[in-house]
């Protein structure tokens, strides 16, 4: 087998074309992701009733809620929040579970609660996991100046029905998220005297809107051959008409809803402050699709957004742009990777030169090795995987694996080389001397690699793209070693200057030194053992659960007190803001002078409710991060009573500590014993 492909060159080299031309196709195919997608384990339900207190949702909502929903089978932990008007319920399950069939078993529980209070909102249940979450963020703000004088908050549902369907219209979107600014509603404010004058209370008002402003079904009616559908049109298209609504009617005697109260459109109340580098904002969020390619979706959005400010927001004095993305931290990263990887490619050319001391053994070495990068792409589309910066990885740890196989067996060529042989007889005697070889090598590794793909864990999600990388390059690497080099080898000379030049002959005496006497090899296997021991003892670095994957930005939270009041955090936040709203795009000379502690931004997200604030940020330079999270952090924890925690973000583990936080889960009867033990807790930490 081995003469016939070492015969058959131009055979040889068309099978490579065609699998490089296939690789390259593949390549642009696959989905572009920052890292893989993870599977679904979170199952989350939300629950809205506006105006009410924690307690009262807890008691209404939670208990009743969770009675049912802790009986789902296979749920590992069930965590419920209860917040002013919310209610949150978020479920964990093993990696083994069949989402699909969860869904419906929660939503089953949820249809057996009893009736919820009036003005309670149907739960709403997700299923999310991490690598799910909003990666590209954009503002509205007015145009400069405001010439049109807008409210901004008042415009959310303007944003709703005429922004949002058009970026969720966009390939590869799934979900555009608005945050910021109010919605509308139509307040009724009723009058006491009128209501007592025409002996009306305010329940009674309430069920006659609830009655009147409806339209109902008046099922069919048949005439001849015409079949009609009878419908009673009642609900209210504007406010006048809903100030029309009859409340009581006595005789010839009607009294009206305009008659009783002030009905007027109005919205409801500010709880929440977002702005952008200092201006009023609304924010959207775009969650994607899974396997969805994120540079192709930034590429649609960013022309969508062209569109939408065209036609639709500069027309009405708004205006759009990008305040951060998570697709520039991939290209970069997936360009460090590329160029890493072509570092490592010409270092490994230096190293096998210098060892082979052969240009063209090297050449017939090198050559293999965008082919096993190419085949590596292969696997992982027939995989269905993305390229990330963990499956790239996988492709530049191959680069040196790869060339071991080719190493293999051109050393075995050149030796019969020397000993007489002619190329044709070279190739072929080297190769069939040393396959075995290469085959239980190249085995052995994959077979440390493959079972990555079957664990269930994160860590197995997120590494089997590099398993199948590394696994796809190294099988590639022995069909190349076995196929293409020994053809190439029977055109080429691959006879060098001697393996490794004067280095060859030096390593070996000093190997023969070191085995020469029975002292030695003991002083030899106990010098190894002990440098061993001592690398293991005191340069293993920190364990972690998975890497953090850390981006140029941070996320600082400011926790207040149970009680404060919007109206505060909205002050304490303004101020905060007029700290560091100067050095958004600085030029960082006081910086560099040590002026100011506070570095050079790119931008500043402050977000702001009853409950704390948040400020999102990027410094220009991202080794200055640590400084700005210093900086934020000082600022938090010079306002009495505020918590304060800062991290950067990361592409693997989440904004909020990732793997290197520790949970502390507090509970008891009692809702003050227990807070009072967390800020004793947080003290000691």
């Amino acid at each position: 087998m081995f003469e016939a492909v070492a015969r058959r060159g131009t055979l040889v080299a068309v099978v490579v074309l065609i699998v490089c031309v296939l690789g390259v196709v593949a390549a642009f195919r696959i989905p572009v992701q920052m890292i893989p997608d993870l599977e679904v384990r979170t199952i989350s339900v939300r629950t809205s009733w506006p105006g009410a207190t924690p307690q009262d949702v807890e008691q209404e909502i939670l208990i009743e809620q969770e009675e049912y929903l802790r009986a789902i089978p296979g749920m590992q932990e069930l965590t419920a929040t209860a917040s002013s008007g919310s209610a949150r319920i978020e479920m964990e399950f093993p990696y083994d579970v069949d989402i699909n069939k969860t869904l419906i078993r929660v939503n089953n529980a949820l249809s057996q609660v009893d009736d919820y209070p009036d003005n309670v909102n149907q739960p709403r249940v997700d299923a999310t996991s991490f690598s799910q979450n909003s990666f590209m963020y954009f503002r509205v703000q007015p145009l400069p100046g405001n010439p049109r004088g807008l409210d901004l908050k008042m415009m959310r549902d303007f944003l709703g029905d005429r922004v949002k369907p058009r970026m969720e219209s966009v390939p590869g979107v799934s979900e555009a998220g608005i945050w910021g600014g109010v919605e509308r509603r139509i307040e009724v404010r009723l009058d006491a005297a009128r209501l007592a004058q025409r002996g009306l209370s305010i329940p009674e008002v309430r069920e006659a809107i609830r009655q009147r402003n409806r339209d109902i079904s008046g099922g069919d009616l048949e005439k001849g051959a015409t079949r009609y559908l009878l419908r009673t049109v009642g609900r209210a298209d504007s406010v006048a008409e809903l100030r029309d609504i009859v409340l009581r009617r006595q005789g010839d005697s009607i009294v009206r809803l305009g008659d009783v109260a002030e009905v007027k459109l109005g919205h409801r109340e500010v709880e929440e402050r977002e702005t952008v580098n200092g201006q009023a904002s609304i924010t959207l969020g775009i969650y994607r699709q899974p396997g969805s390619n994120v540079m192709r979706i930034k590429e649609g959005l960013l022309a969508e957004m062209d569109a939408i400010n065209r036609e639709v927001l500069e027309p009405n004095g708004m205006r759009m742009a990008l305040t951060a993305d998570d697709v520039t931290y991939v290209s970069d990263s997936l360009r460090n990777v590329w160029r890493n990887l072509a570092i490592g490619a010409v270092l490994a050319l230096a190293a096998m030169f210098a060892f082979l001391r052969s240009p063209r053994a090297t050449w017939i070495a090198v050559a293999g090795v965008p082919v096993c990068a190419i085949a590596a792409f292969l696997g992982l589309l027939v995989t269905d995987r993305t390229i990330n910066v963990i499956s790239l990885a996988g492709v530049a740890f191959a680069i040196g694996m790869t060339l071991d196989n080719s190493i293999v067996v051109l050393e075995s060529i050149e030796l019969e080389r020397r000993r007489g042989l002619d190329k044709l007889r070279a190739a072929v005697t080297g190769v069939r001397k040393v396959w075995t070889a290469v085959f239980a090598s190249t085995m052995t590794t994959v077979l440390v690699f493959v079972p990555i793909v079957f664990i269930q864990l994160e860590a197995g999600q997120l590494y089997a793209d590099l398993a199948v990388a590394v696994s796809a390059a190294i099988l590639a690497s022995m069909l190349v070693a076995v196929t293409v080099v020994p053809a190439a080898a029977a055109r080429l000379d691959v006879r060098g200057g001697g393996t490794g030049g004067r280095l060859g002959p030096a390593i070996a005496g000093m190997s023969g030194w070191l085995i020469a006497t029975r002292v030695r090899r003991w002083v030899t296997m106990g010098v190894t053992v002990a440098v061993s021991a001592g690398i293991v003892a005191f340069l293993t670095p920190p364990a972690s659960y998975l890497p953090e994957g850390e981006e140029p930005k941070t996320f600082a939270s400011m926790t207040a007190p149970p009680g404060t009041s919007f109206q505060r955090m909205n002050r304490i936040a303004a101020e905060v803001e007029a700290k560091f709203l100067p050095h958004v795009g600085a030029d960082g000379s006081a910086y560099a002078a040590g002026e100011t502690d506070i570095p050079p931004m790119k931008y500043l997200n402050v977000d702001a409710d009853a409950g704390g604030m948040r400020i999102i940020a990027e410094t220009r330079n991202p080794d200055h991060i640590g400084a700005l999270m210093d900086a934020i952090t000082a600022t938090y924890e010079s306002y009495p009573g505020m918590r304060a925690f800062a991290t950067r973000g990361s592409i693997i583990t989440g904004n909020d500590g990732g793997t290197r936080s520790v949970n502390l889960d507090i509970s008891g009867p009692e809702l003050a014993p227990i807070y009072d033990t967390a800020r004793a807790a947080e003290r000691r930490a």
